[in-house]
């Protein structure tokens, strides 16, 4: 989400600590020669670029792997030099869209999907399709997921990582309630009759949990009706798609969860924080979230990876997504295009190499397993990166493979534009079902139409 960056700045810069991490050691190390950049790397001209989104000073780990990543390429591309910008958090939003608009960005800057298409089209990207080739695993690259950087056929950036919307699950109140945590619902069937089982255990257990106050709740609506292979905008971008039978089918999903199955507990208004303390607590069963949530289970609720697991979302035709990557300052020349591709195919998009060397990361204790930022899907490269996290797993790899098997061809749909306003809009419907057994819901779909067409009008 962008809004309850709090959610997704959440989500984004957690996957971050997990995976910003290093190259090489056990690495398998490409040729010497740059020719992707043109010509041998001792007869190519100096080049200096700045890149974006080094990690901390306050995380020496993850800083010490950048550095020797760093001095590891540089040795290999003796003509560049990386100048590293520290930053943290990698994207401020109180001075991002600043810094922006007057071209001050490193020549490799960093930021969210969501950011990408104004930054586009707004003319605060290089056109980079020339040189993408550079990218040796481009091919395989989910194209719901480029779709993020591409426009009109023109290539601007290249993804880090990304996420897919599933189904957080808690293990161990599965159990409790007499139901297999190794065969998680796959429809909302199931997960209705999962709920109620997890809220028949006693007082204070909640079945399902669902946003619905601080934009959060048009957050979920989005995710929701994504799922149904609906849509919250049509394809123009000004006019509003969820007044239709997908959207009428969320919302009276989880007023029946609500009302008729006792499911979803009598406290609603629910926040990021409200959802992640009582998940953390093991006192709700299920809620949609990315892989991303489980670490925030772990590292910010104290809560042990075991307890949980991660199921594709249920039904799925899509999945909201997400995630954060690289593009390029329109005052970069070719050359520095050029060799910030070669530092990104090194560092961000090479199974076993980089942010995706397991092998480095299970040596110096960190947690290996979580199926995130695998942004080449099913393909041949996607596969090489799961094996490589299978072999140098420290978690329970098998309590996602749900997830991973489930998700792999799930296509990825991005927020909408004005997501913040729209989200704030569908606050309404979303948080009137979950509080008033008489809401109904053809009268609030119909008035939020009007205000999101009344966004979107402006905004045009």
């Amino acid at each position: 989400m962008s809004s309850s960056r709090r959610a997704l700045g959440l989500l984004i810069v957690t996957g971050l600590g997990l995976s910003v991490a290093a190259c090489g050691s056990t690495a398998e190390q490409p040729a010497p020669a740059a020719t992707a950049a043109g010509g041998s790397a001792q007869a190519a001209a100096p080049v200096t670029i700045s890149v974006g989104c080094q990690p901390p000073k306050t995380n020496p780990l993850q800083r010490k792997d950048w550095d020797d990543d760093v001095a590891a390429f540089q040795k290999l591309h003796p003509h560049i030099t990386i100048d590293s910008k520290d930053g943290f958090p990698c994207h401020d939003v109180k001075t991002y869209d600043a810094k922006l608009a007057g071209g001050q960005m490193e020549d490799v800057f960093y930021g969210y999907f969501g950011d990408v298409q104004t930054a586009i089209k707004a003319g605060q990207a290089a056109d980079i399709t020339a040189y993408a080739d550079t990218i040796t695993t481009l091919k395989d690259i989910d194209p719901s997921v480029m779709a993020a950087y591409t426009v009109d056929g023109k290539i601007y950036g290249v993804p880090r990582g990304n996420y897919k919307v599933g189904l957080v699950y808690n293990r161990k109140l599965f159990t409790q309630a007499g139901l297999d945590p190794n065969t998680p619902p796959k429809t909302w069937a199931e997960i209705r009759e999962a709920a109620k089982k997890i809220s028949a255990l006693g007082p204070g257990y909640i079945g399902y949990g669902e946003y619905s106050a601080g934009n959060t709740g048009g957050w979920h609506f989005t995710q929701s009706i994504y799922g149904r292979g609906g849509a919250v905008v049509d394809e123009t971008g000004k006019k509003a798609a969820f007044n239709t039978p997908e959207g009428k089918a969320v919302l009276q999903n989880l007023k029946d969860m609500r009302w008729t199955d006792n499911s979803m507990g009598t406290k609603q208004l629910y926040q990021w924080d409200d959802l992640m303390r009582l998940m953390g607590a093991g006192k709700m069963g299920m809620i949609l979230g990315a892989p991303d949530v489980i670490t925030e289970l772990h590292d910010n609720r104290k809560a042990k990876y075991e307890d949980f697991g991660l199921a594709a979302f249920p039904e799925a035709k899509a999945t909201l997504g997400g995630g954060d990557g690289y593009m390029f300052n329109p005052k970069a020349t070719p050359e520095q295009i050029k060799a910030g591709l070669l530092w990104l195919d090194y560092y961000v998009l090479t199974p076993g190499r980089g942010q995706f060397d397991y092998a480095r990361q299970k040596a110096t204790g960190r947690a290996v397993g979580l199926p995130d930022n695998n942004v080449w899907g099913n393909s041949p490269t996607g596969q090489k990166l799961l094996e490589l996290r299978k072999t140098n797993s420290t978690l329970p790899t098998e309590n996602f493979a749900a997830y991973v098997e489930g998700s792999a061809d799930i296509p990825l749909r991005l927020e909408p534009p004005m997501n913040q306003q729209i989200f704030q809009i569908l606050d309404t419907p979303m948080s009137a079902v979950l509080t008033r057994q008489d809401a109904d819901i053809d009268k609030l779909l119909a008035e939020a139409e009007t205000k999101v067409n009344g966004v979107l009008s402006k905004a045009s």
